[in-house]
């Protein structure tokens, strides 16, 4: 199986993207990793892009590690922490097959990687993260957008909530969305193993109002 929409590298190549994590993951880091021996700290994003919240973690000191699909936002990144003299080990993977060892990082973050996926996917994804986890390491998701905002329904339906270049809002014309609800969160990450779930959300207008963002964010524990 692979998950990485070839749509991703395409938007690279003619997008650019956020230079800076969102606040939310900023503060995830913040209170579970900021107290302990950085240097042997051992941090990973998923689908990290062009490398916003790789920079951050490695110009935090951190030990960190990094992979997108998209060949151009990889270079991007790299070229990004090389110009600033930071470290990170960013890679061109598939997220249903990462290349670390089983019981690896202190911590795991996904800002916004694991919705642009269908169910299954997201199922081998939830398992490769709790793998390569080390016990009590934690994963923390943000961008799982919500059933109903802006562009639910539109383009193609794949499956039950699952839908492909949505027409309207935010995320028009970027691949394949899957949309969440708190149960199928709750049921989907116990499955893949994750205990000691907290669940928050944030809902927000766009472009003058006419847009509705919302979206769950999830930390949670192997």
């Amino acid at each position: 199986m692979k998950a990485f929409d070839e749509m991703w590298e395409q938007i690279h190549k003619e997008q650019e993207w956020g230079k800076y994590p969102g606040e939310e993951v900023i503060r995830f880091v913040a209170r579970n990793y900021f107290g302990m021996d950085r240097s042997e700290t051992t941090l990973l994003e998923v689908g990290c892009g062009t490398g916003a919240v790789t920079w951050f973690m490695g110009r935090e000191g951190f030990k960190v590690s990094a992979f997108d699909g998209s060949k151009t936002a990889v270079a991007k990144a790299q070229a990004r922490l090389k110009e600033e003299g930071l470290l990170a080990d960013v890679q061109v993977v598939d997220a249903t097959a990462m290349p670390y060892s089983n019981d690896h990082f202190d911590g795991i973050v996904d800002s916004a990687m694991i919705y642009a996926n269908k169910v299954d996917a997201i199922r081998t994804i939830l398992g490769e993260c709790y793998r390569v986890l080390k016990p009590g390491g934690k994963l923390f998701s943000t961008g799982l957008f919500k059933v109903g905002m802006t562009g639910y329904g539109t383009g193609e339906k794949l499956e039950e909530h699952t839908f492909r270049e949505l027409t309207e809002g935010a995320l028009a014309h970027r691949g394949t969305a899957h949309f969440f609800d708190q149960d199928e969160i709750i049921k989907l990450w116990s499955e893949a193993g994750f205990k000691n779930l907290k669940i928050d959300s944030v809902d927000r207008t766009d472009r003058g109002g006419t847009v509705h963002v919302s979206y769950y964010m999830v930390e949670s524990e192997k």
